[in-house]
């Protein structure tokens, strides 16, 4: 028997209390490998905040990331019924049923932004979606994720070659798709443009997808409600013209912009323990340099006043933490 079994049986209110000491816990290590990169994703986008904020900040990222975590566990675990009952409300849904009418198929897309794997269920409950799935290390672990995918309607292809076949396939036809753009590609899929006002490689496949197909593009979040009692889906509707740019960078870089826009509207709900940033034109990997290297780097981009403006300076206050978490 699978290990990973176990969280069937465990209710999800006990796996959040034990989520939530977790969360105390890490935060009390400032060594580990997370809570340095979450300190140096924040330093890169963020220079107004005081250190009290940045503090509480970076407690209520870890604190969302590790629920995120535990939830998401015990949605693999679980049948998709169950998953579907944690959703509340759908904000916006007509934006995503819009998108699905559209004859050239629809593309979700989908940040590392709140639990996503808990909305799954209910997307599939739309359709028979092409997703493309790449094996986790470990093989308890990739066959637990594996079967609870595979409870779903979904399609799963790999991510190659023959998996964008089949995505591009679908959307042909007519169909959708899930996609996370977010993560960092590999060089030969990617492009280098502005993500919250830092040049980094970004994946180009979305906005390939767009280009070629014409397709609906719907963004999609899952947020844990402020009282911790289940979900709401929210649905942004990604309607700029320079999303379907024939020019790669643009269409990218304007997908990084409507990303940011659904980012910031649940900041501390985005997976900001993730190396997003690894692969920056001049510096490389700021998670490997040392202090004083990263310090030049970050005043030097701060003084030029080259973000986005779409970080996290106008859309925080002093009251977001951990300790007054129920």
């Amino acid at each position: 028997m699978n290990p990973y079994h176990i969280f069937k049986f465990v209710p999800l209110s006990v796996l959040q209390m034990l989520a939530r000491f977790v969360a105390w816990v890490i935060v009390k290590i400032p060594s580990l490998s997370i809570m340095r990169t979450i300190h140096i994703n924040m330093a890169l986008i963020t220079d107004k905040l005081s250190e009290p904020q940045k503090r509480a900040l970076i407690k209520d990222i870890i604190y969302h990331q590790c629920l995120t975590s535990i939830e998401s566990i015990k949605s693999w675990a679980m049948p998709p019924e169950w998953s579907i009952a944690q959703i509340c409300d759908v904000h916006n849904k007509d934006i995503l049923l819009e998108g699905l009418a559209n004859p050239n198929g629809m593309l979700a897309i989908v940040p590392h932004l709140g639990t996503w794997e808990m909305m799954n269920a209910w997307l599939n409950q739309f359709g028979s979606p092409t997703i493309m799935y790449k094996p986790v290390d470990g093989r308890f672990a990739n066959e637990f994720i594996l079967q609870g995918r595979a409870r779903l309607n979904a399609t799963l292809v790999p991510t190659d070659g023959s998996g964008v076949k089949a995505v591009f396939k679908t959307l042909k036809q007519g169909g959708f798709s899930i996609v996370l753009p977010d993560h960092v590609p590999d060089p030969s899929g990617g492009v280098v443009v502005p993500f919250f006002g830092i040049k980094t490689l970004t994946s180009t496949l979305a906005s390939k997808l767009a280009s070629k197909t014409k397709c609906a593009l719907v963004g999609l979040s899952c947020i844990r409600r402020n009282d911790g009692r289940g979900f709401d889906i929210y649905c942004y509707k990604l309607d700029d013209p320079a999303l379907y740019d024939r020019n790669t960078e643009v269409a990218t870089h304007a997908l990084n912009k409507a990303m940011e826009h659904m980012i910031k509207d649940n900041y501390s709900h985005y997976m900001w323990g993730y190396r997003r940033f690894k692969r920056i034109p001049n510096l490389g990997n700021p998670y490997r340099k040392d202090k004083a290297t990263l310090a030049v780097f970050i005043q030097s981009h701060h003084a030029t006043g080259s973000r986005s403006g779409n970080d996290v300076n106008g859309s925080f206050t002093d009251d977001t933490n951990i300790d007054n978490r129920k």
